[in-house]
């Protein structure tokens, strides 16, 4: 999935961006709106919506972990299948959607 696909996604399905790099990772950069869940951390993670109808839009800074995560975890979790939206930067830079660091 592309960066804008995900964004419509968000926009008109009320999708919500989960990006699953450790915390130092997400710090550096993250699409703007983006919660992080550490791949490790997902069984049980609060940040993931409680209406399993919500699409879920997975990103990572390489794509291999929101891959892994599009499929078998969010199914397990009994969630709508996610769909990755591809290398977090610089998918999102490039299509010139914001990206912001944290401290």
């Amino acid at each position: 999935m592309s960066a804008n696909e995900a964004v419509r996604l968000i926009n008109r399905e009320k999708g919500v961006l989960i990006d699953v790099c450790e915390p130092a990772e997400f710090a550096a950069g993250h699409p703007v709106g983006a919660k992080n869940v550490p791949f490790g951390s997902l069984d049980g993670a609060k940040a993931l919506p409680s209406n399993k109808t919500t699409p879920v839009i997975v990103t990572c800074a390489s794509g291999a972990r929101a891959a892994v995560l599009c499929g078998a975890v969010l199914r397990k979790q009994g969630l709508r299948e996610g769909r990755g939206a591809g290398r977090r930067e610089p998918g999102w830079a490039d299509a010139s959607l914001p990206v912001e660091k944290t401290a």
